[in-house]
């Protein structure tokens, strides 16, 4: 098997059939073996009637359905579990990601390249979306001392080694453009136009994103907790630092600022800081109890065209 086309599924049932011509459309181009994996992520859509058919009608496509929703980072995994092809692009259903940019993803490959990122060009979204993913990459790139460009999604082409090693990752926090990047095999990126979105719309709504990437930080770096530290030192100092003034006031001239309002001010401050390391503490406290509970990633209702994989 040369390639395996993983897609997440969710919210884009009006698109599924036009991307799968599409897709076998490229391949057959390319003179290349191949198998397209759907992972129905529990669509309200009910998009599992339509992969169902698609793989009655061609063995060449497999399909995965979820007990319920696990979200797209899991349905990856599972796509993955379930791949053969010494290539795996995973792509998006929505047809943002356009099919016939993987001739351009294996070509470039298949030049030694184990991963190959793309960017999209002229990234096809609403300015609020935009400007929470350029925010969330700036805050992530502070805070984990990386580079992460937010024109980089999940379209992307995984050698067989790189994949088996991102499957050897099992924490429960999952980016899988991020994990390719810290496993650290030969990458590069190439750039495609993006495509309007052709069905659905995004499922992460702000309270989503804002969970997301609190997860994504605090599970792929600990300095948040040095940034903690040191704010608390910081304060700790400036702590000091006033004490000894108001003991210098109270010697030299025997009197004593007082104010209710800095008095307050200054509480509310220190608890707040206080209620703010104490969640960063929590969050990395949430991850090490969801690490030890040791639940599956996700649950397997049924399958088509292949055997169910752990």
């Amino acid at each position: 098997m040369n390639l395996s086309v993983v897609i997440p599924e969710y919210g884009c049932r009006e698109a599924i059939y036009e991307l799968t011509d599409r897709l076998i459309r490229t391949m057959e181009e390319l003179g290349v073996s191949f198998e397209i994996i759907y992972v129905e992520d529990r669509d309200p859509q009910n998009s599992w009637e339509d992969i169902e058919k698609l793989c009655q009608k061609d063995p060449r496509i497999r399909g995965i359905h979820f007990t319920r929703n696990f979200g797209q980072e899991c349905a990856i995994t599972a796509g993955i579990r379930a791949s053969e092809g010494d290539y795996v692009v995973v792509m998006d259903c929505d047809l943002q990601d356009k099919p016939e940019g993987i001739r351009e993803l294996y070509e470039k490959a298949r030049e030694g390249y184990d991963v190959v990122f793309v960017r999209r060009r002229n990234r096809v979204d609403s300015f609020l979306t935009r400007f929470l993913s350029a925010l969330f990459y700036r805050v992530y790139n502070l805070l984990t001392d990386d580079f992460y460009d937010p024109a980089i999604g999940n379209f992307s082409i995984a050698s067989r080694r790189a994949v088996n090693s991102f499957l050897t990752m099992n924490e429960k926090n999952r980016g899988y453009i991020m994990f390719l990047r810290w496993l650290g095999y030969r990458n590069t990126v190439i750039d495609i136009t993006a495509q309007e979105r052709a069905a659905g719309k995004s499922s992460y709504s702000f309270a989503k994103k804002l969970r997301y990437a609190m997860e994504e930080i605090t599970s792929q770096s600990n300095r948040p907790l040095y940034i903690a530290i040191y704010i608390g030192m910081l304060f700790s100092a400036a702590s000091v630092l006033a004490i000894l003034y108001l003991m210098i006031r109270h010697f030299c001239d025997g009197t004593i600022p007082e104010g209710w309002v800095s008095m307050m001010i200054s509480i509310y401050l220190v608890g707040g800081l206080l209620l703010f390391t104490l969640g960063i503490h929590g969050l990395y406290v949430g991850n090490i109890y969801d690490e030890v509970r040791n639940r599956p990633l996700y649950v397997i209702d049924e399958t088509r065209n292949l055997k169910e994989r752990k």
